[in-house]
């Protein structure tokens, strides 16, 4: 009676069962593509990085192959970190180890020179070449292997987290991370490695996002910079075009033409960010020198002192460097995180909803920034949002960037 009741669970599960034996014989017995030299060139060098960086095997998940990149991902990686190491690297003459050697006694390097030079990716071998005689330099010394610090560790864990949950398409960022962990060992300069390997990631939308949120300043507008025309509240927040031009001073720190007004704090080091709901008409965002003139109509561009972001007829957005770099209209956001890092010289703008870049100015700082504002709205205001606050996360279960 009680197996009749349950029968139609019984049926089921026996039938699942039967589909996960056929589904693993199946995958068993499939034809995987081969790989081409590109990938097994990565995948012998994410085993040599393995062995020189202690209390991590992220590295390990792309020697065993259950992370692939694709063959152009992989010959672009090795194109760009080979000019790297060219660069940063002293060359040195050495001999080479596998010429003395006995065919079937040469490691994966002497193997893929072998390859190199029997045929295949011609135009690879020298950017090959490059990487393997760094990697045989650090298997030369007498400590080969290094601990890479606590925040590069804890940076890798965060990464294979994101990768096992299918938020990062491949392992490259962990590759790089590393590279830049032992170049820095070599160097007689210490850098931080994972600030410096943010702002070389800085324009993939998520890696860095907590990064950048910890600089978030709680930036106020000076009224006594603002245009007579525009509405300023009461906490210095929000800012509007106002229906009466209002009885002020005039001095060099006020705008008189267009409706602009900068924060009362200005940087002259340091990282700093804001957040700014700009709303859906015309608006400007970015940064004024305090050398720059804010008198009368000239435009607020690089050559005038500024460094800004403009929405015009609501989706017209610009860059406004000289001349103007046009921005593709599905980029228009409607709230936009502004990141300065004033020593790396670099102002990036932010989609803060998406969590996408939009733009970013590089150049060599040498007076103090001051963040500026600009609007038209006459009905909605232009609000700086508070230090504490941020955007509600869509990630599905736990959150991986709060």
């Amino acid at each position: 009676m009680m197996k009749d009741c349950l029968q139609f669970l019984i049926e089921p599960a026996k039938k699942l069962k039967i589909r996960l034996k056929e589904s693993r014989k199946k995958v068993k017995h499939e034809k995987k593509e081969p790989l081409v030299e590109s990938q097994l060139f990565i995948m012998e060098l994410a085993r040599e990085l393995n062995r020189i960086c202690q209390r991590s095997n992220i590295l390990e998940h792309i020697w065993t192959c259950e992370d692939v990149w694709p063959a152009s991902v992989c010959r672009d990686f090795i194109v760009d970190w080979a000019a790297v190491l060219e660069t940063r690297v002293p060359h040195k003459i050495m001999p080479s180890e596998y010429q003395y050697e006995k065919p079937e006694k040469r490691d994966w390097k002497g193997h893929l020179l072998c390859m190199l030079e029997s045929g295949g990716e011609y135009d690879m071998g020298p950017h090959k070449r490059v990487i393997m005689d760094w990697t045989r330099e650090i298997k030369c010394r007498a400590k080969p292997s290094m601990w890479p610090g606590e925040p590069v560790i804890m940076m890798l864990d965060d990464l294979e987290f994101q990768w096992r949950r299918g938020r990062l398409p491949n392992l490259l960022p962990a590759v790089e991370l590393i590279m830049l962990t032992v170049l820095n060992a070599d160097s007689p300069i210490k850098d931080d490695v994972t600030k410096q390997w943010l702002v070389k990631k800085q324009r993939s939308q998520r890696i860095v996002w907590n990064w950048i949120c910890d600089a978030t300043e709680d930036v106020i507008l000076d009224s006594e910079t603002a245009n007579p025309d525009l509405s300023i509240s009461s906490d210095e927040k929000r800012m509007r075009c106002g229906l009466e031009r209002r009885d002020v001073q005039q001095c060099t720190r006020r705008f008189d033409g267009w409706w602009c007004a900068v924060g009362q704090e200005g940087y002259t080091s340091g990282r700093h960010y804001w957040e700014v709901e700009v709303g859906e008409r015309d608006w400007r965002l970015g940064l004024a020198k305090a050398s720059a003139v804010r008198q009368g109509f000239r435009s607020l561009n690089t050559e005038t002192g500024y460094l800004t972001l403009r929405l015009e007829r609501g989706m017209d957005l610009k860059a406004l460097t000289v001349p103007t770099t046009p921005l593709p209209q599905t980029l228009v956001p409607r709230k936009v995180g502004v990141y300065l890092d004033y020593e790396q010289g670099q102002l990036s703008f932010y989609d803060v909803e998406k969590r996408s870049h939009l733009f970013t100015y590089n150049e060599n700082f040498t007076e103090e920034l001051f963040p500026v504002f600009g609007t038209v709205e006459v009905v909605k205001d232009l609000v700086i949002r508070s230090a504490g606050v941020r955007e509600p996360c869509l990630c599905p279960g736990p959150c991986l960037w709060n």
